[in-house]
């Protein structure tokens, strides 16, 4: 079967919570000709705005969301039986994907004060994820998500996160921690605005934070059809659309990001319209995820297309984030528009082979183990 870096359509798919040129070494023009064309400028650079460089204390990735325990099924839910326990969230998921690739990653979110939350906390930091900036509610429980596993290419997606801690996140929490180490890029869903007005309100500060001090801003929109309306979604996307320096998107959230008027189409061409549209709002780069098509990156250079990596898969949930993960890692390696595209869609394979939302993200050194033939054993 093919690996999917990340799920492109469909509604069963969309319910799976978690799931060119040259970019030079990161460092943007000093006298801001990069503005102007100059060489090698950074993916997404809006005029005046310099990639940040490598710095004591300024990790490479900020991001932050809702981290929910995972109870996973082994079959319908109603049937009762075992389930396995975990954690799970889009960020934490990417957030963990780069910290095993070596990169240095913090997180910050709500979580209640109860066990579910140590878990949450008590995971990131096995992982290496920093989560100094994170905050516990006592007047709320930490979220909740259930898998429940209905056919061999569909699961089904519970969520209890409704008055949860994650939910009530606000945007002091994340000005704090986001000033306490300005990041080098900082990462954002499109799940966070959909939990509450207050998580919203905390995802705009950080795009205002973000641009106060040059980081690199990365949105997958992850859209979730049972925590908000297109139409709500489209809203709050358009608002953040001039922030955006690297969209992560599939094909069929693209339109989500567009003004009304421009939002239309599905097809090829529409999809390489949709990115021209997007690119003129300011948007250097954008990365559209076609499942088991693999991907494209669409950059001032023109486009770049990568298909999926052939995988035995078990687990598509949490794909699209390995994916992200990938490619913001081969981004901070200072690699090329290919070179994160490969990346990314060996990760996104990688977490399609293993269950779970990210217990399959590899470390560097395993990168390359998707090369060797059947039946290989490492010793």
């Amino acid at each position: 079967m093919t690996g999917q870096p990340a799920a492109g359509g469909g509604e069963a798919q969309r319910d799976r919570d978690d799931h060119g040129h040259r970019h030079g070494d990161g460092h943007g023009d000093e006298d801001g000709d990069s503005q102007h064309g100059g060489a090698d400028p950074r993916p997404g650079a809006a005029p005046g705005r310099p990639w940040a460089p490598r710095q004591p204390g300024r990790p490479d990735v900020f991001t932050f969301g809702e981290t929910m325990v995972a109870l996973r099924g082994s079959g319908p839910l109603k049937l009762g039986g075992t389930m396995q326990v975990s954690i799970a969230g889009a960020e934490s998921n990417v957030a963990i994907g780069l910290a095993r690739l070596g990169h240095e990653v913090r997180w910050a979110g709500a979580v209640g004060e109860d066990e579910a939350g140590e878990l949450v906390l008590r995971t990131l930091r096995a992982e290496g994820v920093e989560v100094s900036g994170a905050s516990t509610d006592p007047g709320a429980p930490t979220g909740l998500l259930l898998f429940e596993p209905r056919l061999p290419d569909v699961t089904r997606v519970h969520y209890y996160r409704a008055g949860s801690a994650g939910s009530r996140l606000t945007a002091g929490v994340i000005e704090r921690a986001f000033r306490a180490a300005p990041p080098r890029v900082l990462h954002l869903t499109g799940i966070t605005p959909s939990l509450s007005p207050t998580a919203r309100s905390a995802a705009l500060r950080s795009l205002r934070l973000a641009r106060e001090h040059g980081s690199l801003v990365c949105l997958d929109v992850n859209f979730r059809a049972r925590l908000w309306t297109a139409g709500e979604a489209s809203v709050v996307l358009a608002e953040w659309i001039p922030y955006v320096d690297l969209l992560i998107a599939s094909d069929d959230e693209l339109p989500l990001c567009l003004p009304p008027l421009e939002a239309g189409g599905g097809c090829a061409a529409g999809i390489t319209s949709q990115a021209g549209l997007l690119r003129e709002l300011g948007v250097g780069e954008i990365v559209v995820k076609l499942g088991a098509e693999g991907a494209t990156a669409f950059t001032h250079g023109g486009s770049l297309h990568r298909p999926a990596k052939a995988v035995r898969a078990v687990d598509a949930v949490g794909a699209g984030d390995a994916f992200v993960a990938g490619y913001l890692s081969a981004l901070l390696d200072g690699e090329g528009t290919a070179e994160c595209l490969e990346r990314a869609v060996t990760t996104g394979a990688f977490a399609v082979a293993s269950p779970g939302d990210w217990e399959g993200a590899p470390t560097r050194a395993e990168l390359g183990l998707l090369g060797a033939p059947p039946g290989t054993v490492v010793r």
